[in-house]
């Protein structure tokens, strides 16, 4: 009903559209807007401060805040409407917008009468209802001014410059040789040139001119709309880039009223000289050509190179490849990391603990030319630390959490028993994968996905959810913008995003575009037709299986070389592809990709053996490259070096917190007892490992997802919350105040309890300056609170909290 009555507003408003006054009160609404966003989220964040007593002296104040609040939601929705009317605005996004805008401005009107009710009647219920409106009435504005800020900036505005968002950064525009096209072109040619030319669209048109969003009734993400133009009509000429509109407006200076893209950057000169060039050679469309990818696609099948000749000194195969891309970029070696660099880093990225001073002399008493490699395949085989570690790594990746969430009613399943068990037994990947795919109770967590609760958008119902998360996971691809619409940062279609989602269902998916039923029936199909089919007739269990078998098979390439690649960043800090969901963006060495993956598959499937490998190789054992900003990893002028310095894990501060000083957790807090279901895997450490603990507010604040999304890369800058947590926290301050009685009562000698903490911290004893420091602060004795300052500085250090 709703709905309806905006289309027919939408009809009224055309017909002032020619009209100056509407033109400039259309134009008023991005002024307007902010006032119901600003004043009604304001007056509901103040009733939020009147809950156990609704006669508070602030419900003048809200009641003002409500008054004004809906009527500028009124007067921006009706302007709105005139400048979405005057400047030939349409698309989805704009549907939603203005569904959301009116929506809350008719919530509004209702907020009003129930207010003036509450105060009059004061009843219980008349409150509830009054509030249910002002809560419901202050999200809708917030949500519609989301979307229209998307319509003003496009989809990608807020997330666009997160870290590891590089998704909205296209490639590179032109991927030929303009000099080669002066002269008659070939069909051949004519695909290539009609390929950049969508990529230049794609790149700096869509957001205005496709599905989403069309101005000036034009788009440009298909051949018919192209050359039909919008309302001023054709915007080119075949053969005369002169007299085409297209050409003209991209030609234009920054300032010009009609310069096109009117938003962002301009077209760059080689992208104008394409199009121009385009047009010039008559504008070819060959049919079929949206086939062709405007954008970087990775081969699905393997590749296994040659291996470069042997070098002295090189052994280990990842390091012939790193030699060779060493040498063809002029870089040079690192130093090898000494023995306390280096079994510091191993410890924390096989089991995520601290090597003790002990482990430390006992390496470096070892005369064994191959210490190095005894010492990680030692590590690999404590079952259970090494276990509790990477149970951190694929909980993240598998969205597994020991507790539901707010959001849900018996929605989520847990899947910890399975994954751990996995993981201690080194399950072979091909074996893990289709245990995942084709569940029995203990595994079908993963794809059961969140059942949320209420009524949820058609791209986060569960078999969507399956779609996107194996996409994601397994397969290294961003399913999320093709779910709901034709992505705009890849070729995948919606139609594929449903078909590989349809062996997820119970029944027949119906395609939704943009949240509108389409009426057209999902297909059931893997991504990649090489990998066989699905037999759409068989029930949800038999087609299972067919995924799991033929999705884990060796010929599809793209799935070892995306789990060698996490298990790289992983270990190295940096993917040799990254983003490392981002599979079709390339890599820095293309050869040691290919050459990993397909050895990892000869090998068995083994992980540790992966883990092994890389921890064994020369360049894992030179020094950390330190990088200003992580966004300096994702450019494409990056140049592998080495180990990316990397700040240490929620799990593994707590963990090495909980060795020095006392346990952040206790025994309440616990929600998985792996002893319980592995009788051998009781931890013989006086501390739980904070991987098996509940999520909780110190461990988010240092960088644990919430596990409600898939999460495959933390960011390792730090933080104002962390900053705060670290400095004023509960659950920090109390394992200091019990770590300094500790150390106190161990220790009477300042000096001495000194030593032993930079031994257990650092692996190292203090220098003179240190020590000296030490002797000044403590005087003769050290008092408890005195040395939980002292842990708290080191565990604020520097030294403590990177892995170098």
């Amino acid at each position: 009903m709703l709905f309806s009555a905006i289309m027919a507003l939408s009809q009224n408003a055309e017909l002032l559209s020619d009209f100056w006054l509407s033109q400039f009160l259309g134009r008023l609404h991005p002024m307007l807007v902010h006032f119901p966003i600003a004043l009604l989220v304001f007056a509901a964040f103040l009733e939020l401060h009147t809950l156990k007593n609704f006669h508070q002296p602030l419900r003048k104040a809200i009641g003002l805040l409500v008054t004004f609040g809906v009527l500028s939601a009124v007067i921006s929705a009706i302007f709105g409407l005139l400048l979405a009317t005057n400047e030939a605005t349409s698309g989805s996004t704009l549907d939603i917008h203005k569904f959301l805008g009116f929506g809350s401005a008719v919530f509004g009107i209702f907020l009003l009468f129930f207010s003036k009710n509450a105060i009059e009647k004061g009843d219980s219920r008349s409150i509830r209802t009054y509030r249910a409106f002002l809560f419901l009435t202050s999200i809708g504005v917030g949500f519609a001014g989301h979307f229209g800020a998307s319509l003003t900036h496009g989809e990608d505005y807020l997330t666009e410059v997160l870290p590891g968002n590089s998704e909205t950064s296209a490639p590179p525009s032109l991927t030929i040789d303009l000099a080669t096209f002066s002269s008659e072109i070939s069909p051949d040619q004519e695909i290539q040139l009609v390929t950049n030319v969508r990529s230049v669209f794609a790149h700096n048109c869509y957001k205005c001119h496709s599905g989403a969003k069309i101005e000036g009734e034009l788009r440009l993400d298909e051949k018919e709309f192209v050359f039909a133009g919008g309302e001023s009509g054709p915007i080119l000429e075949p053969g005369n880039p002169e007299k085409s509109e297209l050409i003209r407006r991209i030609s234009l200076s920054k300032n010009h009223k009609d310069v096109m893209p009117e938003k962002g950057n301009l077209l760059s000169k080689d992208e104008i000289r394409l199009l121009t060039l385009w047009v010039e050679k008559g504008a070819p469309w060959p049919d079929g050509v949206e086939q062709q990818s405007v954008y970087r696609v990775a081969a699905l099948a393997p590749r296994k190179p040659e291996l470069p000749t042997p070098k002295s000194g090189l052994q280990n195969p990842i390091d012939l490849w790193v030699n060779q891309y060493f040498e063809e970029n002029q870089l040079s070696w690192g130093e090898q990391i000494d023995e306390r660099t280096f079994i510091r880093r191993a410890y924390l990225d096989i089991i995520g603990l601290l090597p003790s001073p002990e482990d430390l002399k006992a390496l470096e008493g070892d005369s064994r030319p191959n210490k190095r490699s005894i010492l990680i395949q030692s590590l690999l085989e404590r079952k259970d630390d090494y276990t509790q570690h990477w149970l951190t790594f694929w909980n993240d990746a598998l969205r597994n959490d020991y507790t539901g969430t707010g959001y849900i009613t018996k929605g989520r399943y847990a899947i910890t028993d399975w994954l751990y068990t996995s993981i201690r037994e080194n399950k072979p990947y091909d074996q893990f994968v289709k245990e995942l795919l084709n569940p029995d109770e203990k595994s079908k967590g993963f794809i059961e996905g969140i059942r949320w609760r209420g009524t949820v958008n058609a791209s986060q119902r569960t078999e969507m959810q399956a779609a996107q998360n194996v996409g994601q996971v397994i397969l290294g691809l961003n399913l999320k913008c093709a779910s709901c619409h034709d992505s705009f940062i890849s070729d995948w279609k919606l139609e594929e995003s449903y078909a590989f989602a349809n062996i997820f269902a119970d029944t027949t998916l119906e395609v939704s575009r943009c949240e509108k039923p389409t009426g057209v029936m999902a297909k059931t199909e893997i991504l990649w037709e090489e990998l066989g089919e699905i037999d759409s007739l068989a029930p949800k269990a038999e087609k299972l299986r067919q995924l799991s078998e033929q999705l884990v098979q060796p010929a599809n390439g793209r799935m070892y070389r995306t789990i060698v690649n996490r298990v790289w960043k992983q270990l190295m800090g940096r993917g040799i592809v990254e983003p490392v969901d981002e599979m079709d963006n390339e890599p820095w060495s293309q050869d040691l990709l290919d050459w990993l993956a397909v050895d990892f598959v000869e090998n068995g499937y083994d992980l540790k053996r992966l883990v092994y490998q890389i921890t064994t190789s020369r360049i894992y054992q030179t020094q950390v490259i330190k990088v200003a900003s992580p966004d300096q990893l994702l450019g494409e002028n990056f140049k592998f070096q080495g180990v990316i310095q990397r700040r240490i894990t929620a799990e593994q501060f707590a963990d090495a917190v909980g060795k020095i000083a006392a346990p952040l957790f206790d025994s309440v807090e616990v929600k998985f007892r792996p002893y319980e279901l592995i009788p051998e895997a009781r931890p013989n450490l006086s501390y739980t490992r904070a991987s098996l603990v509940a999520n909780n507010e110190f461990l988010k604040a240092l960088g644990r997802p919430n596990r409600e999304i898939v999460s495959t890369s933390r960011d390792s800058q730090a933080s104002l919350l962390q900053a705060l947590e670290l400095s004023n926290g509960e659950k920090l301050n109390k394992a200091l105040a019990k770590g300094g009685e500790k150390w106190a009562e161990a220790y009477s000698n300042p000096e001495e309890f000194t030593g032993q903490i930079y031994q257990n911290a650092f692996l190292r004893k203090p220098n003179s300056k240190e020590l000296e420091l030490a002797k000044k602060t403590f005087g003769a004795k050290a008092e408890p609170d005195e040395i939980q300052d002292f842990l708290w500085a080191i565990f604020l250090s520097p030294e403590f909290q990177l892995i170098y």
